[in-house]
């Protein structure tokens, strides 16, 4: 039951991110990431300032957490700016059916099945779905945006961090606190040289520190605890309400109705990931 909560924790903080991501769609995408995953390690700091040897990890773990927290974030709001961005979440969270199909690729022992390739279809066709359907709420008029594309990225690099993570060593919960650090820092260099200057107004400031804070900060800290804590399986169950719930509160604070094509597109992409589970 903790483990549970622990990681519906993470899920309610993550079911923000879109939303957060949205309003914030005026401040240059690496400044944005910079910002908010530099708050977001801080939450590690009372413990490395107990134990520094939590921070000892091999070069090659920190790479990955670096591919993982940066790349993920970066793609997913330059999707969120370049596409609709309730269709564009919805892509996003291909993610969970991603580790599902990708698994036999990075990890020993595991076969793709007929119904693995079954909830492939038909998560793929969910997003089809959401894509083509978006000429009828989206404000763009368009079906087609450039901005699936690092929504789609975004989702194959969050599944392959997630899945080679169990390749690596294990690494300590406040380790995540150096992965955004240095991604964090990475973000504001790439900011320094490729984006324009940008003044952030008090509220821009309270909303990156609520987004560190909580999907980008606390939320990776509660699902480490949960995994460690409880069954994956179970916990992988439970993140299928991530899309559920983000592309709710998405529609509900950008005054989108549901259409039918949202309606589908996500039983789709949610059926598929819960099939490819039960296919394991």
């Amino acid at each position: 039951m903790s483990a549970n909560l622990y990681a519906l924790g993470a899920i309610t903080l993550w079911a923000t991110l879109a939303s957060l991501g949205v309003a914030l769609r005026h401040v240059p995408p690496f400044l944005l990431t910079g910002i908010a995953l530099l708050v977001g390690s801080l939450l590690a700091l009372p413990f490395v300032l107990k134990d520094r040897r939590l921070w000892a990890i091999p070069a090659s773990t920190l790479i990955l957490g670096v591919y993982g927290l940066f790349g993920f974030h970066f793609l997913l709001f330059i999707a969120l700016r370049h596409a609709p961005a309730v269709e564009a979440n919805l892509v996003n969270y291909l993610w969970p059916l991603f580790m599902v199909v990708l698994a036999p690729l990075f990890l020993k022992g595991m076969h793709l099945r007929a119904v693995h390739v079954v909830a492939a279809l038909l998560g793929f066709a969910g997003a089809a779905i959401a894509i083509l359907g978006a000429r009828e709420g989206a404000a763009s008029g368009t079906g087609w945006a450039w901005g699936y594309l690092p929504a789609l990225a975004s989702a194959f690099i969050w599944a392959s961090y997630s899945l080679l993570t169990q390749r690596v060593a294990a690494f300590p919960t406040a380790a995540i606190g150096l992965f955004g650090l240095v991604s964090g820092v990475l973000s504001l260099l790439c900011h320094g040289l490729l984006e324009p200057a940008t003044a952030l107004s008090g509220r821009d400031w309270l909303l990156l520190a609520v987004m560190g804070l909580g999907p980008l900060g606390a939320a990776f800290f509660l699902w480490d605890k949960a995994l460690k804590l409880g069954d994956a399986r179970q916990i992988g169950i439970l993140s299928y309400l991530t899309p559920l719930c983000s592309t709710a509160l998405l529609m509900l604070v950008s005054g989108r109705a549901l259409s039918w094509s949202i309606g589908l597109a996500a039983a789709m992409i949610i059926g598929a990931a819960v099939l490819g589970t039960r296919g394991k």
